[in-house]
């Protein structure tokens, strides 16, 4: 099968049908419509951050696939947080403060770009970012919450009901 990927940087839920995407795929005779609309399906979550997205075409059968990319994580926090940067020095100066809920909304954005098994696990990594960030979570250092994750502190609201 012969396939085109094209690799686009778009603003999260907002894609259309005009540039930079109508030319990068407006050639390869696929449903324009179609896949605007399944980048903003997918993006939507991304709100006002660039984000990578890959569209692979086979270019027999015009079907197509749309791959999401994640931001950095530290992009997520700050844009969570509404911050600019993370401290100079983490160890010192603290910027801001992470509630657990926003802990896992960016857990939720990652997960399929992260390692863990599940979202608790998840967290733990979006928390460790905040370490080098100067960011505390739940006004705690980072560390202490995450031993405190372990714990089953944050159980109910970081373990889904099933």
């Amino acid at each position: 099968m012969a396939s085109e990927t094209v690799e686009i940087l778009i603003d999260g839920g907002k894609a259309t049908p005009g540039p930079p995407l109508g030319p990068a795929i407006g050639p390869l005779g696929i449903n324009m419509m179609q896949v605007v609309e399944q980048i903003n399906q997918k993006t939507a979550d991304f709100d006002g951050m660039k984000v990578p997205v890959k569209i692979i075409v086979d270019s027999s059968t015009k079907e197509f696939q749309v791959e999401v990319g994640t931001p950095p994580t530290t992009a997520l926090i700050m844009d969570e947080l509404k911050i600019e940067k993370g401290s100079q020095d983490p160890g010192l100066e603290k910027v801001a403060d992470l509630k657990m809920e926003q802990a896992l909304k960016i857990a939720r954005m990652k997960f399929d770009a992260l390692l863990s098994p599940n979202y608790k696990n998840a967290a733990k990594e979006i928390i460790g970012t905040c370490v080098s960030m100067g960011i505390t979570v739940e006004g705690k250092d980072p560390r202490e919450v995450q031993k405190e994750v372990d714990e089953g502190v944050y159980d109910s609201v970081l373990v889904q009901k099933s």
